[in-house]
C-alpha cells in the first residue's frame, strides 16, 4: 500500500536512464509552483523556478555576492542614475536577440499594478534606453540597495509579450490567467518543456545558454514534482525515485542522515503572525462593533501565550531559531538585542485580555498555509492551543498555499501566519514592505494588517535613501524597537532549513531557500 502512494505521487518523474552526459535533476517539495509569470507572485519556490527559465541584469555568486548577469558592467554616473552594459550576443529561448528594449519593458513591467515585485523596484522612478546594449535606471533618490534588489526582476522579451497578451503581469490574486502563467521566454539555463499543474514541471537544459562553457553543475533536464505528504516526500527519496528533497519533514530528518545525504543552514525567513487591526470591526469574529487587535494589550497578550521554545523542540524538531524581531541574523540591521524574545508569559497575557476587557470572548480565525513553510500547519495548531490555554478561542483554518495566498493578499484574512526571507539581504526589503503603512509601490505591499505608526513611516523613508551606514543602521534599529514595542507582529522563529538528496547529488546550500539547478552536480 505505501508502494502503491509513492508510485501515484512521482510516477510522473520516472524517466529513462541519461544517456551521454546527460543528467536528469528530480525533485520535490509539499507545493507547487504557483506561476511561471516572473512578476506575478513573489514566493520562494515560485522564484527559483522563474530564475531557471530567467535572468535578472545581475545575480548572486554563491557568497551572495553581486556578479554579472545579463548586465556585463555597471556604474553609477550619478548619485540617481545607474548605467547597465548589456551582455552581447545573448538570445531568448525562441531566438530573439536580448536588447536594451526588454530591459525597459521588464522593469516596467515589474512596477506595475498587478505585480507582486514591487519591492525589487522600489525607488525606481524610470528606466531608459540609451542604446541598444546599455541602459540607465533613474532612482527617486539615492539607493543603497538597487543592485541586490535587481537580483530578482527577471528579463522578459517585449515582442513575444505583446504577441502573447502578456505586457502585464498576471493578477494572482485574482485568480486571472494568463498567457504568461504557463509558458516562458527567457534568456536562462534552462527553458520550459512541459507545464501540469500539481502534477510536474519539466524544464530543459537551454544549448544556446551564454553561460554554458562556465556552468558549474552538469544537470541537462529538472523534473519538478510536488508531494504534499511528508511520508510520501521521504519514502521517495528514500527508494531513489526522486533525487533532492528541498523540504524534508523533521521527523524524518534523523532517518534521512542515516540513508541520504542531509545538508543544513540558517534560512533569511522569519516566520510570523499578522493580525487584522485596521479594520474597524473584526470579521471572522463574533465580537461586533470593534476590532480587538486594534488594542496593543490584545497583541502583547497573543504574543505573551506563545511559548516559541516548545514549538521549537516538539514542532520543529529543533530547526527553528526563535526570536523577538521582524528580520533574521544575516540581514544587515540585524543585532542581538532586537532579537531578545520576551519570555512566554500566560498569568500576564490573561491579565492583558482582561484589563481590555476580553477575559472570555476573544475569539477568531488563523488563517494558516499547510504546504508553504516547515511544518506550517503543526505550527498554528499549537499557537492556537496555547491561545486557548489563556481563554482565547481561534479557529484554525489551514489550506494549500495556492488558496491561501491570494485570500491572504485579498486582505479576506483575520489573523494569519506568514513566512518573510529578505533576497536583498537588508533590512529595507522587510521594513518597506511589511510594517510601513501602505502607500505606493512596495510600501506596505505586505502589510496586509495594516500595522500603521506615523514616526515608522517617516523612519523608513529616510532609510530608503540613507546613504550614511551608521545613520542608516540607527533608523532600522528604532524602526523594529518601535515595532516589537507596538505587537505590530508576533515573530516566532527564524527557518533553519535542511535539504535531503541522494549521496550522489551535490548542492549549493543557499540561505534563500533556492535549488539553483545550474549549480548541481550529479555524480
Amino acid at each position: 500500500m505505501r508502494r502503491s502512494l509513492i508510485a501515484a505521487a512521482v510516477a510522473a518523474v520516472l524517466v529513462l536512464p541519461a544517456m551521454g552526459h546527460a543528467k536528469t535533476l528530480r525533485w520535490a517539495s509539499q507545493g507547487d509552483i504557483l506561476t511561471l509569470d516572473p512578476h506575478a507572485q513573489n514566493e520562494g519556490l515560485t522564484i527559483a523556478a522563474s530564475s531557471y527559465v530567467y535572468e535578472p541584469l545581475v545575480q548572486y555568486n554563491p557568497e551572495f555576492q553581486i556578479s554579472p548577469g545579463l548586465a556585463t558592467q555597471w556604474e553609477q554616473v550619478e548619485p540617481t542614475v545607474w548605467r547597465f552594459t548589456l551582455r552581447e550576443g545573448v538570445k531568448f529561448h525562441d531566438g530573439t536577440p536580448f536588447e536594451a528594449d526588454d530591459v525597459v519593458f521588464s522593469v516596467k513591467r515589474a512596477l506595475a499594478p498587478t505585480s507582486h515585485f514591487k519591492a525589487y523596484v522600489n525607488g525606481i522612478k524610470d528606466v531608459r534606453e540609451v542604446d541598444g546594449k546599455t541602459v540607465e535606471i533613474i532612482t527617486d533618490g539615492p539607493n543603497p540597495v538597487l543592485l541586490r534588489q535587481l537580483t530578482n526582476v527577471f528579463i522578459m522579451n517585449r515582442e513575444w509579450s505583446e504577441k502573447n497578451k502578456a505586457t502585464a503581469p498576471q493578477d494572482f490574486s485574482k485568480n486571472e490567467e494568463t498567457y504568461s502563467a504557463r509558458n516562458t521566454n527567457g534568456t536562462g539555463a534552462y527553458q520550459l518543456k512541459s507545464r501540469e499543474v500539481d502534477v510536474r514541471t519539466v524544464f530543459v537544459e537551454n544549448a544556446g545558454w551564454w553561460g554554458k562553457a562556465d556552468k558549474k553543475g552538469n544537470v541537462t533536464e529538472i523534473i519538478y514534482t510536488p508531494i504534499k505528504q511528508a511520508a510520501t516526500r521521504t519514502a521517495a527519496l528514500l527508494s531513489g525515485e526522486i533525487d533532492f528533497v528541498l523540504d524534508p519533514p523533521a521527523q524524518d530528518l534523523q532517518r534521512l542522515q542515516q540513508q541520504v545525504k542531509v545538508v543544513e543552514g540558517n534560512e533569511y525567513r522569519t516566520i510570523y503572525l499578522g493580525l487584522d487591526q485596521k479594520s474597524p470591526e473584526l470579521e471572522y469574529s463574533t465580537i461586533k462593533g470593534k476590532n480587538p487587535f486594534a488594542d496593543p494589550r490584545v497583541r502583547e497578550a497573543l504574543y505573551l501565550a506563545i511559548d516559541v521554545e516548545a514549538i521549537k523542540k516538539a514542532v520543529m524538531r529543533g530547526l527553528s531559531a526563535p526570536t523577538g524581531t521582524m528580520i533574521s541574523p544575516q540581514v544587515q540591521g540585524w543585532t542581538k538585542d532586537l532579537a531578545e524574545r520576551v519570555p512566554n508569559n500566560a498569568e500576564r497575557a490573561r491579565a492583558l485580555l482582561k484589563e481590555a476587557g476580553y477575559e472570555k470572548d476573544l475569539n477568531f480565525t488563523l488563517d494558516c498555509p499547510n504546504n508553504r513553510y516547515i511544518n506550517d500547519e503543526a505550527i498554528c495548531q499549537a499557537v492556537v492551543t496555547m491561545w486557548a490555554r489563556v481563554g482565547v478561542t481561534a479557529r484554525l483554518n489551514a489550506m494549500p498555499r495556492a488558496t491561501y495566498f491570494p485570500k491572504v493578499q485579498s486582505f479576506d484574512t483575520s489573523a494569519y501566519l506568514f513566512g518573510w526571507g529578505v533576497p536583498t539581504f537588508d533590512a529595507l526589503y522587510t521594513l518597506q514592505s511589511l510594517i510601513r503603512s501602505k502607500g505606493q509601490g512596495a510600501d506596505g505591499s505586505f502589510n496586509f494588517g495594516g500595522y500603521h505608526n506615523a514616526e515608522v513611516d517617516k523612519l523608513i523613508d529616510q532609510i530608503k535613501v540613507e546613504t550614511d551606514e551608521a545613520k542608516r543602521n540607527a533608523a532600522i534599529h528604532q524602526v523594529l524597537a518601535i515595532h516589537a514595542k507596538e505587537f505590530g507582529h508576533i515573530p516566532l522563529h527564524d527557518q533553519v532549513i535542511p535539504w535531503a538528496m541522494k549521496k550522489n547529488v551535490n548542492v549549493v546550500h543557499r540561505a534563500d531557500n533556492r535549488l539553483s539547478a545550474d549549480w548541481v552536480r550529479i555524480d
